[in-house]
């Protein structure tokens, strides 16, 4: 069993470097340390705030009110499986990682940016299909982000989409259908 996880490790890293290796790149640096901040605590309660004043429609405050629901639930999650598996950011584990100055310090699995963008994406995916499309490879740019600017690993992006895809989809759920 040992020696699967060494294998999976060894993959992962080698894709976390194939990413990570191109942060030299004036435009993707631009962009990346862009769209990172779309997952961030700022913009994604500034988001569901800003989509429940805006909404014309009923349908649409309780969509606001599911990613908000979904962002709320989801934190709880990401920090209790950070306590559980204290796992170190891959730029203080994997030489030659390059990463932006003052990079965080806590734990890295899982992605937390990529659990809030995925949460509060879900309910519109799930109501609004024909965007879906749009609302996915947002949520992905962020996971890609996290893992092109050394602060997670692969597993940890995967982790944190598929904690925010099930936040997002239970407060639908439960609010929406």
């Amino acid at each position: 069993m040992t020696r699967i996880f060494h294998v999976l490790y060894g993959y992962e890293c080698r894709v976390f470097q194939g990413i990570n290796r191109h942060f030299e790149r004036v435009w993707l640096n631009f962009f990346f340390r862009m769209v990172t901040h779309l997952g961030g605590a700022r913009f994604t309660i500034s988001a569901v705030v800003l989509l429940y004043l805006t909404a014309w429609s009923k349908e649409y405050r309780l969509l606001a009110i599911a990613s908000a629901m979904a962002l709320s639930s989801s934190h709880i999650p990401v920090q209790l499986v950070k306590m559980l598996f204290p796992r170190k950011r891959p730029y203080l584990t994997i030489e030659k990682t390059k990463f932006p100055e003052n990079p965080l310090k806590d734990h890295s699995f899982p992605s937390g940016h990529t659990t809030a963008v995925f949460a509060i994406l879900t309910p519109y995916i799930l109501f609004i299909p024909h965007i879906s499309i749009i609302l996915i490879l947002i949520g992905l740019s962020v996971g890609i982000s996290r893992i092109y600017l050394g602060l997670h690993y692969p597993s940890d992006v995967m982790a944190g989409a598929l904690l925010g895809i099930c936040a997002g989809g239970v407060s639908y759920l439960l609010l929406c259908v």
